[in-house]
């Protein structure tokens, strides 16, 4: 700073100035001036007063800033008196702004006063930033860690040595977290006239260092495998306890995880009663690896380096747990009460982590009775004849809370009234730590906001009042998009060609109801529907919904078989009509209503439905097939119109998952029965059981899926072929098509077939008499048949890796098996059965009335029976999925590729074949016999696919 005038004497200007830190004081005035002013200002002070004044204030050299934010940031103004001490005060707040590389004071005067002039130099402009280099970190993650560093440095911000030195270093401890231990960075300024500059971070990132051997000295109890595995930082990348895979590929080394590795294994032996080891100061040894010249790329390792780590031991001794015992606890008087909170019994090895176990069930316990300040002090004392550490407790359980006021914030839409009647915690009673979990938790199982957690301060904010003893909630929410959209198509073995569209909201009008449309519309399948729901009927927990539906599926068999082979099968129409082809159409609706047991995760609930469904049989296979089951009760030509199922089916149901959709920890049970019988046609029984599981692991989460049905009728009546199981799709068993799987059957039939000559004229019955007549041959005709199964049992599990955000991967594993149980609920009725029965196949010969002799009659079974190679056969597959969660539509979108280890291949016959005793002796027997056999009673080749790519939007559990 320089602050002065021109000359000492006779000045009109003075000046304060600054272009670097150096101090300067001002010039020194003679005391007899001083005297000769404070004489004149007292002869004429109303003169002096109005020279003094300040008549205007002038900015000099500002570019981007104002000159009236400059002003602004000054406290002399136009009008004030001038005074030294306040213009230095300006200057320094000015300086202060961080703005200004250079800035200067001068004053002149005029008629209507002294007029202040404010030369500045403004900093540089930051252009761009530029990183040339830079390889094993993104510019993102720079960014990420600039702004967690509060480093400053950005696009349009102002230049600062300071701040780029800062920048420099943090680059370099960012790349070191990398392995790059020995980058060097080096920053290049360029200059942009007028008054802006251009950054270019220049890095050299060096070798990446990877962690080498680990090894530990004096471990002599406690094997290496198990403290290296324990170090979660820098151990191998392996598969975990297959002691020949642990140590598949090295991790980048990380000098500042070193500690916190060196902390666990320290852990790890007091959790094995080494209370008293002591880990030193790992040494570390850095050396070269790979080949220094030429080497063969993916087959031998490039030059690099690598850390070699030693950590000394002094194990000491093995010690037992003596007692545990408790001091200053008041409230909670009951020892055998806390003592239970501990995982660990008095003379077991002692281990740390069942102590910290302990400690946190005890500060919960604790937190259940309103001691939001509850601390506990575990002091050790040692008896070293016995080797057993004693733990005395010391509790402080400060003061009991009382909950005075919830509030809520963030929730724009949804209603205060939706999030409060999820919580369980009252205002006015007694704070309780696991009643405001269990809010939390119920909140996350809506949907409706980002996942809550309650020991989060950024969630639950508490104001306590320790002279009253209460204490003020205020749950902070940020709410996810209420609607989602959700869009699949493509080409479906089942489907056909096909799109689908559906829209749902999950928080109508902010008051926790649910409205849903879905529209799937293909070339064989169509399905329309619409529900609602209200989770609070009537301000109570009493949830009611209800739905209302239309559905139409069209089933070739052709195309089946086209899946089945795996290529495409063109048939004449004759062979068609032998095969099933058949369109279902459905419509109906259904009630729902279920209520909680005690506010908790139990629910019991009970639902009704009324299904109206309609079959148009498309050829002659499937009307016989139709026609032929007894399924329907009913008979005559309208037996597959109107097949009406009404039904109920009561359930009970816990869930404990922590959020809605891809859920981290906690389990599911479902448990409910269909019971069809109350009108209608229908009369059958399903039982459905199902049950989820998820384990976190670390940021990941496993989960497991198992459900299991059967399908059962009664009262002499079976239920409808289409209510029978068809698995497959990305809802069970992903490999796989839609409803692709089933047993596989063959339904007794006849047929006729007219005798032909080689060269394909049909044979006259009577030779002399054409007009009579062709020769025809009755045959045996098995349909296979698709009867679907009537268990179904299917498990799934999927290893959920988080790779960023939304963003995660899943390894996956489905298997399941749909057999048929109960032969006698595929019974054919007894009309069709009497008449295949009782029917003459083969015409040898005829008789001289030219009626066929020599035929006989087949032995049918009146229910249909699976193949024994396609009935308990299971089904496998494993694959990988990208699941990626759209905020824009609300909903899971997922990419997978699966393929299947375990499924159906095999050659399916006729159980009653067509023989040549049935046809006459001669040339047309022989060519009339093959062809019988290749177009009613060819050998079936079942094969599924193999693999899979399918994407969709949905989970699987």
């Amino acid at each position: 700073m320089q602050r002065g005038r021109h000359g000492c004497a006779g000045q009109t200007r003075v000046f304060i100035s600054r272009a670097s830190p150096s101090f300067a004081e001002f010039c020194p005035t003679p005391n007899w001036f001083r005297y000769l002013l404070f004489a004149i200002i007292l002869l004429s002070s109303g003169a002096w007063a109005q020279q003094n004044v300040i008549g205007d204030v002038v900015v000099h050299g500002n570019r981007r800033i104002p000159a009236e934010t400059i002003k602004a940031r000054m406290f002399t103004h136009a009008g004030d008196v001038f005074d030294e001490a306040a213009v230095e005060r300006d200057f320094n707040s000015l300086w202060n702004t961080g703005y200004f590389e250079d800035i200067r004071f001068e004053r002149e005067e005029s008629a209507k006063g002294w007029i202040l002039h404010v030369y500045v130099k403004e900093r540089p402009t930051i252009r761009e930033i530029e990183y040339l280099g830079l390889n094993s970190v993104s510019k993102s993650d720079v960014l990420d860690r600039f702004k967690e560093r509060k480093v400053g440095l950005s696009v349009e911000s102002q230049y600062d040595p300071t701040k780029v030195k800062k920048a420099e270093v943090t680059i370099k401890q960012l790349l070191a977290e990398h392995g790059r231990q020995f980058s060097t960075i080096r920053t290049e300024v360029r200059v942009i006239p007028p008054n802006a500059v251009s950054l270019t971070f220049v890095v050299k990132e060096g070798p990446k260092v990877k962690v080498g051997a680990i090894r530990f000295e004096g471990n002599k109890h406690v094997n290496s495998r198990i403290l290296r595995n324990a170090m979660r930082n820098l151990k191998p990348i392996g598969v975990p306890h297959s002691i020949f895979l642990e140590s598949l590929f090295a991790k980048t080394y990380d000098a500042t995880k070193l500690d916190e590795d060196t902390e666990r294994v320290r852990a790890e032996f007091q959790n094995r009663g080494y209370f008293k080891v002591l880990v030193q100061e790992p040494k570390t040894n850095i050396h070269d690896t790979g080949h220094q010249g030429f080497h063969i790329p993916l087959v031998q390792k490039g030059p690099g380096k690598a850390v070699d780590i030693t950590m000394p031991i002094d194990e000491g001794d093995k010690y037992s747990l003596g007692e545990i015992t408790f001091k200053n606890n008041k409230a909670i008087t009951n020892i055998k009460a806390l003592r239970s909170l501990f995982p660990i019994k008095d003379g077991d090895t002692f281990d740390r982590s069942k102590i910290a176990k302990g400690l946190e069930q005890l500060q919960k316990a604790y937190g259940q009775f309103g001691y939001i300040n509850f601390t506990s002090i575990p002091n050790t004392t040692f008896d070293e004849d016995k080797k057993k550490v004693f733990l005395d407790i010391d509790v402080d359980e400060g003061k009991q809370f009382y909950v005075r006021r919830i509030e809520f914030q963030g929730n724009t839409t949804t209603r205060d009234k939706v999030i409060r009647r999820e919580i369980v915690l009252e205002e006015g009673q007694v704070y309780n730590q696991q009643l405001w979990e269990v809010s939390i938790q119920r909140l996350n199982q809506l949907g409706f906001f980002d996942n809550l957690k309650a020991d989060d301060p950024n969630v639950t904010e508490r104001h306590l009042n320790e002279k009253d003893g209460t204490v003020d909630l205020t749950l902070k929410v940020k709410e996810k998009g209420k609607n989602s959209i959700g869009l699949s198509g493509g080409v479906s073995g089942l489907s056909g060609t096909f799109i689908g569209l559906s829209y749902s909201t999950n928080n109508f009008l902010g008051l926790g109801e649910t409205l849903s449309v879905q529209a799937n519309i293909g070339n064989l399948q169509r399905n329309l529907s619409f529900s609602f729901t209200e989770p609070y009927m009537f301000d109570r927990p009493l949830q009611l919904g209800f739905t209302v539906y239309a559905t139409r599926f069209t089933y070739d068999q052709a195309r089946q078989a086209a899946i089945l082979s795996g290529q495409q099968v063109n048939l004449p129409s004759v062979l068609q009509q032998n095969l099933q082809n058949y369109t279902q159409s459905s419509k109906g609706f259904s009630l729902s209503l279920s209520y909680p047991i005690h506010r908790g995760f139990k629910r019991v609930g009970l639902s009704y439905s009324y299904d109206v469904s309609s079959i148009v049989a498309l050829t002659t296979a499937s009307q016989s097939l139709f026609n032929s089951l007894a399924f329907s009760g009913i008979s005559g030509p309208n037996a597959l119109n109107g097949i009406i199922t009404s039904k109920i089916v009561p359930s009970y149901s816990v869930n404990t998952l922590d959020r809605a959709l891809y859920p981290h920890k906690g389990s599911s049970l479902f448990a409910g029965a269909e019971i069809a019988g109350l009108g209608g046609t229908v009369r059958s029984v399903r039982p459905i059981v199902q049950y989820k599981h998820w384990t976190p692991v670390r940021r990941n989460a496993l989960g497991f899926n198992v459900q299991g049905s059967f399908l059962t009728g009664y009262g002499g009546v079976v239920p409808p072929p289409f209510q029978r199981f068809y698995d497959g799709g990305e809802n069970d068993l992903r490999g796989f098509d839609i409803r692709a799987i089933s047993p596989v059957a063959f339904l007794p039939n006849s047929t006729a077939i007219q005798l032909r000559n080689p060269d394909g004229s049909v044979v006259p019955k009577n030779p002399g008499n054409p007009l009579q007549g062709a020769y025809t041959v009755p045959v045996p005709l098995d349909q296979i048949v698709f009867p679907g199964g009537d268990l179904s049992l299917v498990a799934n599990t999927e290893y959920r890796i988080t790779i960023a955000g939304p963003v995660a991967i899943a390894p996956f594993l489905d298997i399941g098996v749909e057999p048929i149980l109960r032969d006698s609920q595929l019974k054919v009725n007894n009309g069709q059965f009497d008449l295949i029965n009782n029917t003459v196949f083969g015409c040898p010969a005829v008789d001289i009335a030219l009626n066929c002799v020599g035929g006989a009659k087949q032995q049918f079974s009146q229910f249909l029976k699976p193949l024994a190679s396609t009935n308990w056969t299971p089904r496998m597959s494993t694959g990988l999925e990208l699941q990626v969660f759209l905020p824009v539509v609300n909903a899971p979108f997922r990419i997978y590729w699966a393929y299947n280890p375990l499924r159906l291949d095999t050659i399916a016959n006729a159980p009653v074949p067509i023989t040549r005793g049935m046809f006459p002796a001669g040339a047309a027997g022989d060519y009339t016999f093959q062809l019988a056999r290749n177009q009613f009673s060819p050998p079936f080749q079942l094969r599924e696919p193999r693999k899979t790519f399918r994407f969709t939007v949905a989970t699987t559990f």
